[in-house]
């Protein structure tokens, strides 16, 4: 977070509008995409330049133009150029710490969320920054690393899968955006998953490693709130049709999504009371771990409270003592010492210390 605050601190006192990149630099060159179709035909291919894309703006079909690498800042201002994007939208695109909400500006739609992955390698959780502008004709979609969860859209695409083909931008976007969402029900499956071991880990063996575990479960969990809770609000805005570019039929499906991500919001805020609950369950296990140590203590110093009383009373130097020269009192303290620790032992079984 330090680091991406002193990135941020790069854009003081600088005009709006100016593109620098804010985040991880991922890939060397900016890799570019282009999905042309109607529901005749499809026409999908890497790009070299961007310019190569500009013909397909005003063509009758639905353009999908996607761009991997958000620190190419110059294929982004020229990408602008050419489809009257404002400047204050392609320097949201530019700066990954947005938090996802969506703009109308009548010819198109600027969207902004997080798409999430579940590290396999690592056991964490990736977040990246995608952002949409949804015109009449083409949907332009910009992404931090090349690698999505967009290819069984992409397949849909091209077997004319369903009403995809057949449909607007708007749908298309509906469907990148539907995808988004529907991942993060994989994410949270893995998170419950990790939950459901580290429940385990704490009632059986808890240890410092675990209350560790449970510190960066709560992270991810914050993460993840921050990521989806303000989506909420975006796809709402979609869902009221305020956009001329949204038709009806596209806001149907709109509102499906929405109550999707209310879905995730209150299965992330289950979680995040599960792991909650965790730390005190922690906390409280290891009091009484530590109160049944104190108990072996107390119980064995209590034990040995009347043996040094009695070891101590016959380890005095006093010439004339009861016993002190009886052949067989040696044997006789034994067997008090012996007798004692035996009642004391009973009487601590029958009230249920030991």
């Amino acid at each position: 977070m330090s680091r991406f605050i002193k990135k941020i601190s790069k854009k003081a006192g600088l005009s709006p509008g100016t593109l620098i990149h804010i985040g991880k630099k991922t890939m060397e060159n900016a890799r570019i995409r282009i999905i042309d179709y109607n529901d005749k035909k499809l026409n999908e291919k890497d790009l070299k330049k961007v310019e190569e894309s500009f013909p397909f703006k005003d063509k009758p079909t639905v353009t999908w133009l996607n761009i991997d690498g958000l620190h190419d800042t110059g294929v982004i201002e020229r990408v602008g150029k050419h489809f009257k994007v404002h400047p204050l939208v392609l320097e949201d695109i530019v700066n990954t710490g947005q938090r996802p909400k969506m703009e109308d500006f009548d010819d198109y739609v600027f969207f902004v969320l997080k798409m999430l992955y579940f590290e396999e390698d690592t056991d964490e959780i990736r977040t990246e920054q995608v952002s949409f502008i949804i015109g009449p004709r083409f949907v332009i979609s910009f992404q931090e690393r090349v690698g999505d969860i967009f290819e069984p859209v992409r397949e849909r695409i091209r077997k004319a899968k369903g009403r995809i083909r057949s449909s607007g931008s708007a749908y298309l976007a509906y469907a990148l955006v539907d995808a988004i969402v529907d991942n993060y029900f994989v994410v949270l499956e893995k998170i419950s998953d990790r939950i459901e071991e580290l429940e385990q880990e704490l009632l059986t063996n808890p240890t410092s490693e675990t209350l560790a575990k449970i510190h960066s479960m709560k992270r991810e969990l914050i993460l993840l709130r921050k990521s989806v809770w303000p989506l909420r609000e975006a796809i709402s805005g979609l869902t009221r049709g305020e956009s001329k570019l949204i038709g009806d039929k596209t806001v149907v499906y709109l509102r499906d999504v929405y109550d999707h991500t209310i879905q995730v919001i209150d299965t992330i805020e289950s979680l995040r009371d599960t792991v909650s609950s965790m730390l005190d369950t922690y906390l409280s296990s290891i009091s009484n771990r530590m109160n049944e140590v104190m108990k072996v203590l107390t119980i064995i110093a209590t034990v040995f409270i009347p043996l040094t009383f009695i070891a101590g009373i016959y380890g005095m130097n006093f010439d004339f003592m009861p016993e002190l020269r009886w052949i067989y009192g040696y044997f006789a303290v034994w067997g008090v010492m012996i007798f004692i620790t035996i009642i004391m032992a009973f009487y601590f079984r029958r009230k249920g210390w030991i």
